[in-house]
């Protein structure tokens, strides 16, 4: 019996050739993008899932007087590891990280650049469970200047030779030696702590540390006993910042522990994350999982809605079959068997996508999905599971709808349809249409937001600025540099700063002299060149800027708008933010306070995702500038790039040439919202496609029923124009309400998501109407290519008797 079903089954597909290429096209696409977004999600929940123990992060809430809100940070204090492992019983152990930057080592006569680097403390690999090719796991970060590589950094240095208990010097500070300890294995894709390189915490930090409560400089991982409970620790962090800083200086600050596998995709709330690699939002996650889902329920109202209507060429063999005494049961396997193996031609073709697909997937996504198909035997039940499942949920209904048929009426001849399976059918395709058009809205507001949030005029001048890591201890020799670099004809100005605009800037706390009382707050800060300003074009609103002087070296300071107008709500004063002018300023803790000597226009100096903050700007050259900013004319940009490399080869032999354009760093700022927006417009257009499909069966069906029809309106004088609109207008109809249902639901959705984005568009009508006119057109369009080919049909043929 099963082989004779199985014949029947072949025999029905490869005579419904077309219905049997939509469903299976249909399910296909369903499936692969099911495949790609379930290996995406499994990537993204699978960070950090290496490590075994119980690790949490320590983050900080600050709020302190000047700051717009207060602000989650993956930051804290030198002495709160230890000293929470001594008072909480429930803490087992700690370790503390912080980035190190790039270090350029020499080895003999070679030497190599390693550009990420991390400081650890001892009790690093206690923790993590990274694993090593060659060393001591407990005593590898022990001692001062102890360095841990990755296998890829010790090829690069040392080749095929085991560098274990080498030495490397430091290309910059020939006295500073570091031993090479250990090596391990190079750390997975997905794990959010990234590095070439390792080196001992107790190379750069003493226990005088251990005093330097309010300095928060590093992130902190706490490994938790399994009964601990975190409300109950949370609520005695209070008491213990007070025992520890006193009221006034814990006042600022609350502790939370966020769970290690929350902290790739739970962190986008959290600024100064410097250790997270490629921080992502969970909800995007989540809401590519459901519109997935989406798209495979599109595909399977495709299968059910031409599948039912298909039946009506069945009912004559159902009829047979049931007067030979076929029970229902064996009609709803039949049927379901079928619907089974549609599925599993889809899925094969599901997967031959998918493989073509995905690397295109990873490229626009800076990720390394794999597609294991065949390495993975868990991984192909899944899937083989998943077709036989979508097979049967697909073809339930058919099933039910088909083995119900009556074999009496079938076999004189009786209609099988009625008007309740057709409603069924057009319920089915305003699902189908509704699940597409709110996917049309959700992509187009999506584009606008990215589009919004990359063009907005952020206060200042980022195009053709390239940005050059410079490094603290090259300071001395800026001057000379620079001077170098405004000699070339292509290079039009020239500034360093402490730190890239786009980024999170450090935060200090500033004391002010007005009027009144003395003002303590707390704001974001970078140190400049006198030149920034210039170079930048952020307008000066009030006083003046810095000068190039040794008098203003460290005793002036520049502040924007928000932080002006905070000072004198805080100094209780009305007046204009011009008469700050001249008020006594500085950092505080600082012996002698500075002087206010100009105001600057409020600018975007982070990313469009957090308000403008207060800001102080000053010009302290000691403090050492991480990176230098060069305007280059445009007119010829090789030649603009040859020439400072030129110049930065000469200058400054030690160190390679590195650059980025400002504005590709600020592109990277929205990477992940652009990545959003194109898997969601992907998902769109493949809902789409698929709902087309459906439809264009749908329509072929009815022209088949309605032949006859056609051929008498034609007689009859009806023009071609006349008989389109006619067969068109029912499926229109079933676009225009399910535009109805769409509408409503997208705004909702719509204006919930950007409510996280502190810079956001409007909700506007007309993107409603060009979404709806969009589904109208794409539907009239599958509905009128085959209402035109039935229009044009001889009604002479129509019209004979079989």
């Amino acid at each position: 019996m099963l082989k004779n079903y199985l014949k029947i089954a072949f025999r029905n597909i490869r005579k419904n050739k077309l219905f049997s290429f939509l469903n299976i096209a249909g399910l296909s696409i369903g499936m692969a993008v099911c495949i790609m977004i379930m290996l995406f999600v499994n990537y993204e929940q699978g960070f950090d899932s290496i490590h075994t123990k119980n690790i949490y992060r320590l983050d900080e809430v600050q709020n302190w007087e000047g700051m717009v809100a207060p602000q989650k940070v993956a930051l804290s204090m030198y002495p709160m590891g230890p000293t929470l492992l001594e008072e909480f019983p429930e803490i087992l152990n700690f370790t503390r990280v912080r980035p190190g930057g790039e270090l350029r080592f020499k080895d003999q006569e070679k030497e190599a650049m390693l550009t990420e680097t991390m400081w650890a403390d001892s009790s690093f690999f206690q923790i993590f469970d990274f694993k090593l090719v060659e060393g001591n796991r407990a005593t590898a970060l022990t001692e001062p200047y102890s360095i841990v590589l990755t296998e890829k950094s010790a090829e690069k240095i040392f080749g095929e030779t085991s560098p274990l208990g080498k030495s490397l010097t430091l290309s910059e500070q020939d006295t500073i030696s570091y031993t090479i300890t250990a090596v391990l294995e190079d750390i997975p894709e997905n794990s959010h702590l990234r590095f070439e390189a390792l080196t001992s915490f107790s190379s750069y930090v003493g226990p005088q540390a251990m005093d330097n409560w309010g300095g928060n400089w590093l992130t902190t991982y706490l490994e938790l006993g399994d009964e601990a409970n975190l409300e109950a620790m949370e609520s005695k962090f209070p008491a213990f910042l007070v025992s520890h800083m006193g009221e006034e200086g814990a006042g600022g600050y609350e502790l939370f522990l966020q769970p290690l596998s929350e902290v790739h995709a739970g962190s986008t709330d959290i600024t100064h994350d410097y250790i997270n690699y490629q921080k992502f939002d969970g909800a995007y996650t989540r809401i590519f999982f459901y519109i997935a889902l989406i798209v495979l329920f599109i595909a399977g109202i495709n299968f059910v809605n031409l599948s039912s209507a298909k039946s009506i060429s069945r009912a004559m063999e159902i009829g047979v079959r049931k007067a030979s005494g076929a029970s229902k049961p064996q009609l709803y396997l039949q049927f379901i068997g079928e619907s089974i193996m549609i599925s599993l031609m889809a899925m094969v073709l599901a997967a031959v996508l998918v493989s073509l697909a995905l690397p295109f997937l990873n490229e626009f996504s800076q990720r390394q999905l794999e597609f294991p198909l065949f390495r993975n035997p868990l991984f192909l039940v899944s899937m083989l599971l998943g077709a036989v499942l979508v097979g049967t949920l697909s073809g339930l209904y058919p099933a039910l709808y088909l083995s119900n048929f009556n074999p009496v009426k079938v076999l004189k001849g009786s209609p099988v349809t009625g008007k309740r399976k057709a409603d069924f059918r057009n319920v089915l395709v305003v699902v189908q249409f509704s699940c597409a058009i709110f996917l049309i809205i959700s992509t187009l507001f999506a584009s606008r937001q990215v589009r919004f949030m990359q063009e907005k005029d952020l206060g200042f001048k980022h195009e053709q600025v390239i940005t050059i890591p410079f490094g603290q201890r090259l300071t001395d020799r800026y001057e000379t540099l620079k001077q170098a670099l405004l000699a070339s004809s292509q290079v039009e100005e020239v500034t360093a700063s402490g730190q890239r605009l786009g980024n999170n800037l450090h935060q200090t706390g500033i004391t002010f002299h007005g009027v009144g009382p003395a003002v303590n707050l707390a704001t974001s800060q970078v140190v400049v060149d006198p030149d920034f300003l210039d170079v930048y074009k952020i307008e000066l609103i009030a006083g003046r800027n810095f000068n190039d002087t040794e008098a203003d070296n460290g005793n002036t300071y520049l502040i924007n708008e928000s932080l002006a107008k905070e000072l004198i709500q805080k100094d209780g004063e009305n007046r204009d933010i011009e008469s700050l002018i001249g008020s006594q300023f500085g950092f505080s803790g600082m012996d002698s306070a500075g002087r206010l000597v100009g105001i600057v226009k409020d600018f975007n100096f982070n990313s469009l995702h957090h308000k403008i903050e207060t800001l102080t700007i000053f010009n302290q050259r000691n403090w050492g500038f991480e990176e230098l900013s060069v305007k280059i004319s445009g007119e010829n940009v090789p030649e603009a790039l040859a020439q400072i490399e030129s110049i930065w080869n000469t200058q400054i032999p030690e160190r390679e040439f590195e650059y980025q354009f400002l504005d590709d760093h600020f592109k990277e700022l929205y990477r992940a919202d652009r990545t959003v927006n194109a898997i969601v417009g992907m998902l769109t257009g493949l809902s789409i496609l698929i709902s087309c499909l459906g439809l264009f069966g749908l329509v072929s069906f009815t022209l088949e029923q309605r032949v006859k029809e056609i051929g008498i309106r034609k007689v009859l004088g009806a023009s071609v124009a006349t008989v389109v609109a006619i067969l068109s207008k029912d499926f229109i109809k079933l676009v225009l309400v399910a535009i109805v249902f769409a509408v409503p639901i997208s705004w909702y959705v719509v204006d919930q998501w950007i409510q996280d984005f502190a810079y956001r568009i409007d909700i506007e009508w007309w993107v409603f109407a060009v979404s709806g006119l969009v589904a109208i057109l794409i539907a009239l369009a599958t509905v009128s290519s085959q209402a035109f080919k039935a229009a044009l049909m001889n009604p002479v043929k129509s019209l004979k008797s079989e």
